[in-house]
């Protein structure tokens, strides 16, 4: 892909997407008395995800999160790559890569903080939430209108299949 490309022309050569969990999928973690971790979902991002892999794009969620809830939620919506616990990002990406036999430049990356950022430099498309860390912004071809939590994973997933083409097709109306 040419990174010359402005990033509406950069989402027809997009084959796969890869997200950070919270502060993309979830706004808050929410804490019980005995320690253990809640997370708020949006669900019109999940729809977006199982659409996307429905479609055929490989998905990898890489988290530094070690919840076993996530990779219930996520196996739950079809995602085969899981990678809970990634301190370093840059390790779980490649490892995506390499399965899939992608480029850098295939991938759309979303994260929202600082452990996101070698691997949102690295990717083809870099996105982000609107409440990402400004180190992030900075970065990030795009900046979605949408907070962690609150929707812009399906605003950047709908993006990216509307300009290929597959989004709204007769598949949609099934989960």
């Amino acid at each position: 892909m040419n990174k010359s490309l402005n990033f509406k022309e950069k989402l027809v050569y997009i084959r796969a997407f890869a997200f950070d969990v919270d502060g993309v999928f979830s706004g808050n973690i929410y804490l019980s008395s005995n320690g253990e971790q809640w997370r708020s979902m949006n669900i019109k991002d999940g729809y977006a995800i199982q659409y996307a892999v429905k479609k055929g794009y490989p998905v990898a969620i890489i988290t530094g999160g070690l919840c076993k809830g996530i990779q219930i939620r996520f196996e739950g919506l079809g995602v085969q790559d899981i990678y809970l616990g990634s301190s370093h990002k840059k390790e779980a990406f490649s490892d995506f890569l390499q399965k899939y036999q992608l480029q850098p430049n295939d991938v759309l990356y979303m994260g929202d903080d600082l452990p996101d950022y070698e691997v949102m430099k690295m990717a083809g498309i870099s996105v982000c939430p609107a409440d990402a860390a400004v180190e992030i912004i900075e970065i990030a071809d795009y900046i979605s209108n949408y907070k962690g939590g609150e929707g812009c994973v399906r605003d950047i997933i709908e993006q990216v299949l509307r300009a290929q083409g597959k989004w709204f097709n007769a598949d949609a109306f099934e989960w």
